[in-house]
């Protein structure tokens, strides 16, 4: 099944705009009404989709401590009615899905309900130590489930994941040859020690000499004022939560204000900065 807005990964400067759900039903601080929720999704896709935003991505943000791998139906449920309500904001533009904390499966279920574009996966390949226990990726299970259910879904997947630690003697190199070469994603996400805080550009750069051809994108702490420096070191795009939102807070909601000065600092930077 072919989308009707694929995520267009050959474009440089690619800016996914992140919606961070408040607690779904069965989460321990869920408080808010289903309705309330879908309110709060319906703006944030307008709002990032109208400052101009290439895609959206839609994540259960507020559901901590988050199930490792897979999640219970009503999350299931609750994600697949939030990610229909975004598409029908922004029908113009790709959406896609993360279901925290590594649940795929889930991801493309929600894809082939859904028509979204493109799931994100914390950990696709590889092992890595995280909250929530050591979570292995199963790129093995995605790939042959995203075939099955004749999806054109991409695959968004970080490279030695954020609020994670790799096991001993594992290096970035080798995971992101992986995740590319063995795994098969298509974008490699490269992040910083946790949500809102900075990539390091000479990451980026790294990844960048080793993976050429890769779609690179940078998973966290993208600012108006570092997005130049993240383009320069070699990102082809960035995903944005915590500085587009209210006050700069992940989870707050988009604010319409923040998301258009955003995007202007970034189509500010002339082309000859990153990898046009």
């Amino acid at each position: 099944m072919s989308s009707p807005n694929p995520l267009p990964l050959d474009r440089s400067r690619l800016l996914i705009g992140m919606i961070h759900l408040p607690a779904l039903p069965g989460a321990p601080a869920h408080d808010a009404p289903m309705d309330a929720i879908l309110e709060r999704v319906d703006h944030d896709a307008r709002a990032l989709t109208a400052a101009g935003f290439d895609a959206v991505l839609v994540e259960n943000y507020g559901d901590t401590p988050f199930h490792p791998e897979q999640v219970p139906p009503e999350t299931v449920a609750a994600l697949t009615r939030a990610v229909s309500v975004a598409i029908a904001a922004a029908p113009n533009h790709p959406v896609g899905v993360n279901v925290l904390r590594n649940d795929a499966r889930s991801a493309l279920g929600i894809a082939a309900a859904t028509g979204a574009s493109f799931i994100r996966v914390n950990v696709h390949t590889g092992s890595m130590y995280t909250d929530q226990g050591l979570l292995t990726g199963r790129a093995w299970q995605t790939l042959r489930l995203r075939r099955a259910l004749n999806l054109d879904c991409a695959i968004l997947a970080d490279v030695m994941v954020k609020h994670a630690t790799p096991p001993a003697g594992a290096t970035l190199d080798d995971a992101a040859l992986d995740l590319w070469e063995r795994g098969r994603a298509d974008a490699v996400i490269v992040s910083g020690a946790g949500t809102g805080r900075p990539t390091d550009p000479t990451r980026i750069s790294r990844l960048r000499a080793l993976l050429p051809c890769a779609p690179l994108l940078v998973g966290s702490g993208a600012t108006r004022d570092s997005a130049r420096s993240l383009l320069g070191a070699g990102a082809s795009g960035l995903i944005v939560g915590s500085w587009v939102q209210a006050g700069g807070r992940a989870g707050s909601g988009v604010d319409p204000e923040r998301a258009s000065r955003f995007v202007e600092a970034v189509r500010s930077v002339p082309p000859t900065v990153g990898i046009d």
